[in-house]
């Protein structure tokens, strides 16, 4: 049997994504939208600039089966529910905090990915992966306070870890029997549309927004979502859903490094050390991983 590889090595693809979503908690704190807005509107550009390419994947569309269309929505609402938690957090607590409780993304995963797929890991990738979890907890220590605020924004951060969570392995699953770049679409105007009904329900306001803040909503459309969500939902073809969420360990360093470098946010001796561990982590289980990743992919292409 042939195994599916992609054009591009798997490692400089994942410090593409690493680095695109790195900008997203950025172009939040910079935004003074409702989060709900600011999703909205990211998936809605994300959307339109993926339709003029949707029409080869037409005949796939046609052919879904009615489980696989519930299983979209329910990914989109999943997508939206992350977003929305997630970015509502960074309005109580800082990037580095933020960022490094999305990091538990892959505990979540692995655990899922073992209870529905029968996915195992290595005890070296989940050694790794142990290692890279310590490390996000330096990078996020310094920054955690004991006040409302920032332990509302912490609660809202594992909310979003979650629900992304979910989102990936049911996105693990439907790539399987369907091109990457129609469940992306699908997903994404599913989630917009999920953002479009929760905002006119809370009354906030579609339109009424400076020039700066659509600036920023096609910003988080380009950047994080087309070099990051989309390339990380195109690579469940090639990896599982476990290696990829790891790769989302990076995101706190990047994070914490820009937030550092465009909005002041200063790291202490703690947070850089957090970021050796977490790189560190993440080098040895993709090295643990390297074993996994031809079966794992070969699984994703013959599932039913």
């Amino acid at each position: 049997m042939n195994i599916k590889k992609p054009p591009v090595p798997v490692p400089l693809l994942m410090l593409v994504g690493i680095v695109a979503i790195s900008f997203s908690a950025i172009f939040i704190k910079w935004s003074s939208a409702p989060a709900s807005v600011q999703g909205m509107y990211r998936l809605l550009f994300t959307s339109l600039l993926m339709l003029p390419f949707a029409r080869p994947y037409s005949a796939a569309a046609f052919a879904l089966k009615k489980k696989d269309w519930l299983l979209l929505g329910f990914s989109g609402f999943m997508l939206a529910l992350h977003f929305l938690l997630w970015m509502g957090s960074l309005k109580f607590t800082s990037v580095a905090s933020s960022t490094m409780i999305m990091a538990l993304e892959p505990v979540f995963i692995m655990i899922g990915s073992y209870v529905l797929y029968k996915e195992k890991s290595t005890k070296s990738a989940i050694l790794g992966l142990g290692i890279a979890i310590f490390g996000t907890v330096f990078i996020g220590w310094g920054d955690i306070g004991l006040s409302a605020d920032n332990i509302k924004g912490d609660l809202l951060s594992v909310g979003g870890t979650v629900a992304v969570s979910v989102h990936m392995m049911v996105g693990q699953r439907l790539v399987s029997r369907m091109p990457s770049y129609l469940y992306s679409l699908i997903v994404f105007i599913s989630a917009s549309f999920v953002f479009a009904v929760y905002n006119l329900a809370a009354g906030i306001p579609f339109f009424d927004y400076p020039p700066k803040e659509w600036g920023i909503f096609v910003l988080l459309a380009i950047v994080p979502t087309v070099f990051g969500h989309i390339l990380f939902n195109w690579l469940l073809q090639y990896v599982s859903a476990t290696t990829v969420s790891m790769n989302i360990l990076g995101e706190p360093v990047g994070a914490s490094i820009l937030a550092f470098l465009l909005l002041g946010e200063k790291l202490n001796g703690l947070q850089w050390a957090g970021g050796i561990l977490v790189m560190g982590g993440l080098a040895v289980y993709l090295y643990a991983g390297r074993k996994k990743t031809t079966p794992a992919a070969e699984a994703l292409q013959t599932a039913s």
